[in-house]
């Protein structure tokens, strides 16, 4: 992603501006956003998000004000720069997940390694787990924040069952992909397994790591997009697409739904989350195209079947975000939140950005950056305007990134919210010079914003 974003970042690092800045004090010259030597620095002269989003002209509380890190931003020193100034809290984009857990081997049929563990006084086989590469960003943070504890940092997890980044061999007798599928009780204990192996090992303040990160977690998605675009209900082994079941991992089609053929992998996920978590753990359902209402019916009846279910919890919807620069309306927006906030009362922005309209080409970058901005605003205000209302809670947004040229929409995804990656793409408040774009203000004062709506 970062290659293909790579034309922005130089577009926007270039100029004269910078020039500039090399003929002023060291300084100013980090007041205005430049490092001693020229080169390209954070902006230390403009409102703090985090501050700006839970102040006055914000919720008038304090919010989760987030953003995804992966393993290649958290090794940007100006990226994370970025991220503790401005943000409070973090989500791993990839690094929790199945397929990252089990060292990425998606193309393998079988796992690297399957050991012993114990379950209920019985032994299971399971893959062995590789937590590498999330803890060495969960240091990060925690490092941080025990060098600031005033202005700590939280982290949300991401995510437990999805059908997605599961390696297909999960679902197989002997982790096989070209052995049969196990039976639900099987599936039940790797579940099971599985999600108590991940809270206990980051949340649980009696194992040593959980001591060390427990103190981080402010919540986990239990479950992901588990609800169909096309069908508007549970998404299952048959969905559409260029995925096939057999695939190493798949975009659209679920294994999980192939095995139980039900919902009960749903509910089970949220029971059994439910038993390992501590019990201020913030447990979220999660999805995206979350305000198109035939998707909101499906999600929700997920919503109520969870809710009802004996030994679960949930604790609020997470409202992925993933605009685009002409959808969803604030008519859109407001109706999704109020159907979820009626089942669970609290709902979260967790994944926000925004594609590019389509006469956007790269070069028009003032037109394009001012729709944005004013539809971040629209978008922002409704959501100001609900949490306003009894019975509605909107706990905080967070950013699918922090500069445009990290941002997965940068590529190609087959997942859900994901671009085609032919088109150039801006979706964040930062630009590549790690600078804040009029998007930014939308959040953070709109008052600096123009008036006039693009067209």
């Amino acid at each position: 992603m970062k290659t293909a974003g790579q034309w922005l970042c130089a577009l926007l690092a270039a100029g004269s501006f910078l020039a500039s800045c090399s003929k002023i004090s060291p300084a100013a010259q980090k007041a205005a956003g430049s490092q001693a030597d020229g080169t390209p620095g954070i902006e230390m002269n403009i409102p703090v998000l985090k501050d700006a989003v839970s102040g006055k002209r914000g919720f008038k509380r304090p919010v989760i004000v987030g953003a995804a890190v992966s393993s290649g931003e958290y090794r940007d020193e100006q990226y994370m720069e970025l991220v503790f100034r401005h943000f409070n809290a973090v989500t791993l984009g990839n690094e929790l997940k199945l397929d990252c857990m089990n060292g990425y081997y998606n193309g393998n049929r079988r796992p690297r390694a399957v050991e012993s563990a114990e379950l209920n006084g019985s032994t299971l086989q399971v893959p062995s787990l590789d937590h590498s590469r999330a803890d060495a960003i969960l240091d990060k943070i925690a490092a941080w924040n025990d060098a600031h504890p005033k202005s700590p940092v939280k982290v949300r997890g991401h995510v437990l069952v999805w059908h997605s980044q599961a390696p297909e061999w999960f679902f197989h007798e002997n982790y096989d992909a070209s052995e049969p599928y196990v039976s639900k009780d099987l599936m039940n204990a790797r579940l099971e397994w599985y999600i108590k192996t991940m809270l206990e090992y980051y949340t649980s303040p009696s194992t040593p790591t959980g001591a060390r990160y427990g103190k981080l977690f402010y919540g986990w998605d239990v479950v992901n997009e588990a609800v169909s675009d096309a069908t508007g209900t549970y998404r299952s082994d048959l969905e559409g697409g260029h995925d096939k079941l057999s695939d190493p991992t798949h975009g659209n089609k679920s294994s999980w739904w192939k095995v139980y053929q039900s919902n009960e992998f749903i509910i089970n996920a949220f029971r059994y989350a439910n038993k390992y978590a501590p019990p201020e753990l913030e447990l979220y359902y999660n999805d995206y195209n979350e305000w198109l209402p035939r998707k909101v019916n499906g999600i929700v009846a997920l919503l109520k079947a969870v809710k009802e279910a004996p030994g679960t919890r949930i604790s609020a919807m997470g409202m992925q975000g993933h605009c685009s620069a002409d959808s969803p309306s604030a008519a859109d927006l407001e109706a999704a939140v109020r159907a979820y906030a009626a089942v669970v009362g609290t709902v979260m922005i967790t994944e926000m950005d925004m594609k590019a309209s389509a006469s956007f080409d790269g070069t028009n970058l003032e037109e394009e950056y001012q729709r944005q901005a004013l539809h971040y605003k629209q978008l922002y205000d409704t959501l100001l305007a609900l949490d306003k209302e009894p019975g509605i809670t909107v706990s905080g947004i967070t950013f699918w990134g922090v500069t445009d040229p990290y941002s997965w929409l940068q590529g190609f995804s087959g997942v859900g919210g994901g671009a085609d990656g032919r088109q150039k793409q801006c979706p964040l408040l930062f630009d590549g010079a790690y600078k804040a774009k009029p998007a930014f203000y939308a959040f953070a004062d709109s008052r600096r914003l123009k008036n006039t709506q693009t067209k």
